[in-house]
């Protein structure tokens, strides 16, 4: 009996046009970015989720979720989040208005959560999962979106983050295919505890109230109480 013949050459042609795909989409976006200033574009949307660690273990615990979850989870999720982080990504860029404080929060909770769900093995079924995904690729679409460059092209700068994301969940899938053995169980589930426990520390960072903003108007009043105490 030969039933997994048939599933091999499709599954390896899926990844090979989805790998030909992203060389696509890259080399497009590459091309409109080649029309924009040095400060903006494809490689400043490529960038910008694989310089803030709270976008990067977030990423990763997607595919590392994903590959736990195994399936059609292993894709579905890293599919997922990118299409809906491009809609936050497209409010973001239009202006659309959503509290800076509860996009740092929302990302936060997003390490917290999705390492929080490889970290104990957690499995809910597929939909669930891809709605709580979906949930948090909206806050860090916004927060790439809102941070778009000046003179950047709003379609190459997305393409840039779509892709260094995708690329990051690729990451994750790599590493939460050692789920196979029970040895690398522990390490993903390992790497789930590491991902929630920084989500925890930038979590602390988003809740702590600003220190300096408060501190300034009295820093003002001493400044100025110290200028009409000085002669001449």
């Amino acid at each position: 009996m030969n039933l997994h013949r048939p599933i091999a050459p499709r599954s390896a042609g899926s990844t090979g046009s989805l790998v030909l795909l992203v060389l696509l989409l890259a080399s497009s976006a590459a091309s409109a970015h080649s029309e924009q200033n040095a400060g903006g574009g494809f490689v400043a949307g490529f960038e910008h989720p694989i310089t803030g660690l709270d976008h990067v273990v977030a990423m990763v615990a997607v595919g590392l979720w994903g590959a736990f979850l195994g399936s059609r989870a292993t894709w579905l999720l890293p599919v997922v989040f990118p299409m809906v982080m491009a809609v936050g990504g497209a409010l973001g860029v239009a202006g659309v208005p959503i509290p800076k404080e509860v996009v740092e929060i929302c990302i936060a909770a997003s390490a917290i959560v999705l390492g929080i769900m490889v970290a104990g093995k957690l499995k809910p079924p597929i939909w669930v999962a891809a709605i709580i995904v979906g949930f948090f690729a909206i806050f860090h679409g916004h927060a790439h979106g809102s941070e778009l460059p000046n003179n950047a092209n709003p379609l190459a700068y997305s393409a840039g983050f779509v892709i260094a994301t995708g690329l990051l969940h690729l990451c994750g899938i790599a590493f939460g295919l050692l789920a196979k053995w029970p040895w690398g169980q522990w390490a993903v589930r390992s790497g789930g505890v590491i991902v929630a426990s920084i989500g925890i520390y930038y979590l602390a960072e988003a809740l702590k109230p600003e220190k300096e903003d408060a501190a300034a108007p009295r820093q003002a009043a001493m400044l100025e109480s110290n200028n009409s105490l000085s002669p001449g």
